[in-house]
């Protein structure tokens, strides 16, 4: 089943394609629940006809309960398909830091239509592949047995303990060179885990030859410890990638934390870190001086100490444009189109910290929309800072209401001016041409 965000699921009509059973939908709720003071990764409300629903909020990715049933939750992109909010949404996922999505070769998704848990299932696959034919490194384990010959070391202690009649033994501690390392047995784990939840047949064959060559080692019995426990040093470097997945699949909060037992499965991403993150990717690899979450100054001071963090998405030129993005849709419809007082009054904050900063950029999907008057700026005069007993003024602290189409493979930013619509706005330091557009 594939939702959109905003979309709705519900249990009273069977002819509909939101229908999920109620025994399905009372799982849904309870995962709902128990997260509800962490993240709303689906909101309880109620329809006309329909009583009480589930609603998707701004968390993309899959759930699947216990009883088989495999939710996707889209992106909710203006004039997308299904097909094309997916191959978007694995885009975004590549620019994630620390996740095992940045390798993936869209090329290789020859039908979006496979849905993304077989997707991330293949990625995990192709990458441990690689790693097969690089070979499967083992190491020394230190093994503790009670033999009927000596080898390696004699310990005393358990000796006495065991063997005090069967003196014909011996409790020793010796090392063999075996494949039974801990980064092997959470390969072999995860292996074992996904082949309960593929429905792909492609995917189960080949994990099926993956466990045959994964047979002699154990699996993982303590996922946490087992991960506390890996050694990522030069020479186990070709691991990292394969274990960013293990982890991604054995430890499922790793992006969206969550608590309960009432659903088998689910990785979920907040949609709002994805889009900042693929905006973000977007100017580092195609500006210079460009600094993501920047962290140098503080809303207020106490004692000498900072308080109150300030960490814009996006900071050009050592302050002189700063960015922050969200994902929400705009529309001449709403008050302000849509444009929070909070956020409005986030990038003041940004805009009056950074002494250099004249132009600020709050960056949107977009949403097919034509809208107009969205250039602001703060009274000249008003925005100044003080330096060696002597007041600056700064001068207009412009903002610019921006529109990233996220449907090009490479960005588009949007602007409309009394409705005229402008692409390439944005007007930001590059190494070819200090005054670009991009």
């Amino acid at each position: 089943m594939i939702l959109k965000e905003f979309e709705y699921l519900q249990y009273k009509r069977e002819d509909a394609n939101n229908y999920i059973k109620p025994e399905t939908f009372e799982a849904l709720e309870k995962f709902v629940l128990d997260n509800e003071e962490t993240a709303l990764y689906l909101k309880i409300t109620t329809k006309k006809g329909y009583g009480k629903i589930l609603q998707a909020q701004n968390y993309v990715g899959v759930i699947q309960t216990r009883d088989g049933t495999t939710i996707e939750i889209l992106p909710k992109i203006y004039n997308a398909s299904e097909e094309e909010a997916k191959k978007i949404l694995l885009r975004m996922l590549k620019t994630l830091k620390n996740s095992p999505f940045k390798n993936f070769n869209m090329a290789h998704l020859k039908n979006a239509k496979i849905p993304l848990l077989e997707i991330f299932i293949t990625m995990f696959l192709d990458e441990l592949s690689k790693l097969i034919k690089k070979g499967i490194k083992s190491d020394y384990i230190t093994k503790e047995e009670n033999l009927r010959f000596l080898k390696g070391k004699l310990l005393i202690g358990q000796q006495i303990k065991k063997n005090t009649i069967h003196q014909e033994r011996f409790f020793v501690e010796y090392q063999e060179y075996l494949s039974d390392r801990v980064e092997n047995r959470l390969i072999k784990t995860t292996l074992e885990y996904l082949y309960k939840k593929s429905k792909s047949n492609r995917n189960q064959q080949r994990i099926r030859e993956f466990l045959f060559i994964f047979d002699g080692i154990s699996p993982c019995k303590d996922i946490k410890l087992g991960f506390s426990k890996v050694k990522l040093d030069r020479q186990m470097k070709d691991y990292e990638k394969v274990l960013l997945w293990c982890k991604t699949f054995l430890l499922e909060n790793s992006f969206s934390p969550y608590k309960g037992n009432d659903v088998a499965f689910a990785l979920l991403f907040d949609m709002n870190l994805l889009f900042e993150s693929y905006i973000g990717h977007y100017f580092k690899m195609n500006c210079t001086n460009v600094t993501l979450q920047d962290k140098t100054h503080h809303l207020a001071y106490c004692e000498g100490n900072g308080a109150f963090q300030l960490r814009p998405d996006i900071v050009i030129d050592d302050g002189k444009i700063i960015a922050d993005t969200k994902w929400k849709l705009l529309s001449e419809d709403k008050i302000h189109q849509g444009i929070s007082q909070s956020d409005v009054y986030q990038l003041y904050a940004y805009g009056t910290k950074y002494h250099s900063c004249k132009s600020m950029y709050l960056i949107y999907p977009y949403s097919g929309q034509n809208i107009s008057n969205l250039y602001h700026y703060f009274r000249e005069g008003e925005i100044g800072y003080k330096k060696d007993e002597q007041w600056y003024e700064k001068g207009n602290l412009e903002l610019y209401i921006v529109f990233a189409d996220v449907t090009q493979e490479r960005l588009k930013f949007i602007t409309f001016n009394d409705k005229n619509y402008t692409q390439n706005v944005l007007k930001i330091p590059c190494e070819k041409n200090k005054d670009r557009n991009i």
